[in-house]
């Protein structure tokens, strides 16, 4: 199997940007930890952050042309705005799982909103960076059921 791992806007900014909330590790420790499952789960892993909502559109795009199999995806604020990425998602047909480190449906009002949501197969949040994991064996379970 072959996933991307996309992650949107201020995530590379993990271990400065409010350690309070989203923890003192980094971006690079989040691949480290994803990488050593996939490789444990035998699942081929790519990875994609960007703070561009336009790049985030194409990284999904190209997954279509690239026969990736689930896509893990926190967009970070763009979770609460872009019908860009939405439409991306629905149109690629691409199994989707939405992941928020923080339980954003116990913080601001308008973090409430998820457009990404409408087309994600599962949201997974508040597990921190073990939410990647799960969502990684959620999609596992997910295609195989559905072969």
């Amino acid at each position: 199997m072959k996933f991307l791992v996309i992650n949107g806007s201020n995530l590379n900014f993990l271990g400065i940007r409010e350690p309070e909330i989203y923890g003192k590790a980094t971006y690079n420790d989040l691949v480290e930890l994803i990488r050593a499952h996939a490789k444990e789960k035998n699942v081929e892993v790519s990875f994609m952050q960007s703070n561009h909502e336009g790049d985030l559109v194409d990284a999904i795009q190209q997954a279509y042309f690239d026969k990736v199999d689930g896509i893990i995806m926190n967009p970070g604020a763009y979770t609460h705005t872009s019908v860009a990425i939405l439409d991306a998602v629905k149109a690629v047909k691409i199994p989707t799982v939405e992941v928020h480190i923080s339980d954003v449906d116990s913080r601001e009002d308008f973090r409430q909103v998820s457009y990404i949501r409408l087309a994600a197969v599962k949201t997974i949040a508040g597990k921190g960076f073990d939410g990647y994991n799960l969502a990684m064996d959620f999609l596992i379970d997910f295609l195989g059921e559905n072969k």
